[in-house]
């Protein structure tokens, strides 16, 4: 059994996000030209300096150098977060309508305008990942408007929940998925988590009792309709009234929803609550340990009932994986999640890291090997899962080293 040395571990994790994760960002990805950062970037560095820029990727970057720079106060990474603040208001911000467009071309010109709500979670995510860092009242007003535009127009007073997405003036919108691979309904299991994961960060900073019942009531609805109790996963697609529209399972987005959830009830404080998210989140993190993590440690991408559909080691998923089967650990003291962790960090080591360019692959295959098809940087590609995964895992290792779990 693979066990790790907790002080090594540290040092190894820490390398990897100063000296490889965030050094990266900093030094390949300012759009000097036209400003922000750039959209495109190929595995060999090569730059798309025409590609486009996604409110996805920029809200990341603020958040992860937001985050970084609450921890190690590197005034390095406090320009990075800023630069990415500066740019989102001057640009991303619809100051017609509020809210904040999907996407931009090269120059900072729209594209897309509908107003996607994951895009809108993810800006109140680094709002409030800003506003721990370095307390801004302008910034944490921004995210509290972000937050009533998202409660008017987005959620579903019938059913409850979150409609994907909205025209560009808040009207209903036939133009609902997120990208050329999701399916078009009103809901979404992605969508929802990372509102959830929103609402939770902007909790710790505006703790206000009306927050505090939409975030329990969020916590709720996942755990009542997206959870699958039977099969320990999450549905991923659904009508308004939450009929299931799909049969695949996401094994990255199970084994990051366990954490999220449990993180969510920990931080809202409401230990009933807190017991049934504990409960749910082991059993989750179980089914992804007994179903989908290869022989080589890495979580394979999805599944349908029938088994593995694509065996393809994605970037994320191996980062959520770490984090997830950290919290598992914690929560159970059960000695195989901690190696599962462990055996998954050693993979990203391996076979994730482009140890020649940087950064890590997209993904690579079955075997190991990476794709010479997906960019180091695009719409989706950014420095959030591996750059959160550092800064998660070793404040969950700090505190196992101060107070170990029983096994």
């Amino acid at each position: 059994m693979e066990q790790p040395d907790w002080r090594s571990w540290q040092q190894e994790i820490e390398s990897e996000l100063k000296e490889n994760i965030l050094s990266f960002w900093m030094k390949h990805t300012r759009d000097e030209r036209n400003g922000g950062f750039l959209g495109g970037i190929s595995n060999e560095l090569k730059v798309n300096a025409e590609a486009d820029k996604s409110l996805v990727l920029n809200t990341r970057i603020l958040w992860t150098y937001a985050s970084a720079y609450r921890k190690y106060k590197d005034t390095a990474y406090l320009e990075m977060a800023e630069r990415a603040y500066e740019y989102l208001n001057s640009h991303f911000h619809d100051n017609e309508h509020g809210g904040y467009y999907w996407l931009l071309n090269y120059a900072g010109e729209p594209v897309q305008t509908k107003k996607q709500i994951y895009g809108q979670a993810f800006m109140i995510y680094a709002l409030a990942e800003y506003v721990r860092a370095r307390p801004d009242e302008e910034a944490l007003q921004e995210a509290v408007r972000l937050f009533e535009f998202v409660e008017r127009y987005s959620y579903d007073a019938s059913y409850k929940g979150y409609i994907e997405a909205l025209s560009c003036d808040w009207e209903a919108t036939d133009d609902l998925s997120l990208s050329h691979t999701d399916l078009n309904e009103k809901k979404s299991m992605n969508t929802h988590l990372h509102v959830l994961e929103a609402y939770t960060n902007l909790f710790r900073v505006w703790p206000s009792e009306r927050l505090e019942g939409k975030l329990k009531e969020l916590i709720e609805t996942m755990l009542d309709h997206i959870v699958d109790e039977e099969t320990r996963h999450f549905k991923l697609f659904f009508d308004e009234a939450w009929h299931s529209k799909s049969h695949e399972i996401s094994y990255g987005h199970d084994i990051e929803g366990s954490w999220l959830l449990t993180e969510a009830a920990e931080v809202l404080g409401h230990q009933e609550l807190i017991r049934r998210t504990e409960r749910i989140a082991l059993a989750m993190a179980q089914a992804v340990y007994e179903e989908g993590v290869d022989t080589d440690g890495a979580i394979v991408n999805e599944a349908d009932p029938n088994g593995w559909t694509d065996t393809d080691k994605i970037w994320w998923p191996q980062a959520e994986a770490v984090v997830g089967f950290l919290n598992a650990y914690q929560l159970s003291g059960q000695a195989h999640f901690l190696q599962a962790a462990y055996r998954t960090w050693v993979f990203i080591d391996r076979c994730m890291v482009d140890k020649t360019n940087g950064e890590w692959f997209w993904k690579v295959n079955q075997a190991g090997e990476p794709s010479g098809e997906e960019m180091k940087v695009d719409p989706w590609k950014c420095p959030y899962h591996n750059g959160r995964m550092g800064l998660e895992a070793l404040e969950r290792i700090e505190k196992l080293v101060k107070e170990p779990v029983n096994e």
